[in-house]
């Protein structure tokens, strides 16, 4: 069964933030016409990227995953 999602869509300026969680804080540091930059503050254990290089890595891994199955199986192993 597919996981529902609900967008919280928020509205906020320079010097403030959000939580998520109990320790990941996303800070509006600054705003130049259609551009926000935003400070991650999380912990080191959680890693962040933004959603196109999440993306890539995702794609990587399955395609890597796929490669490595298809070697098992020309050397006769059932995965």
């Amino acid at each position: 069964m597919p996981q529902i999602k609900l967008m919280l869509a928020l509205t906020r300026k320079k010097g403030e933030s959000i939580v998520i969680g109990d320790d990941i804080e996303i800070v509006v540091l600054g705003i130049s016409g259609e551009q926000t930059r935003l400070g991650i503050l999380a912990p080191k254990s959680v890693t962040v990227h933004r959603k196109e290089i999440f993306d890539q890595i995702r794609n990587e891994n399955t395609e890597a995953t796929m490669n490595v199955k298809e070697k098992l199986q020309k050397l006769g192993g059932s995965f």
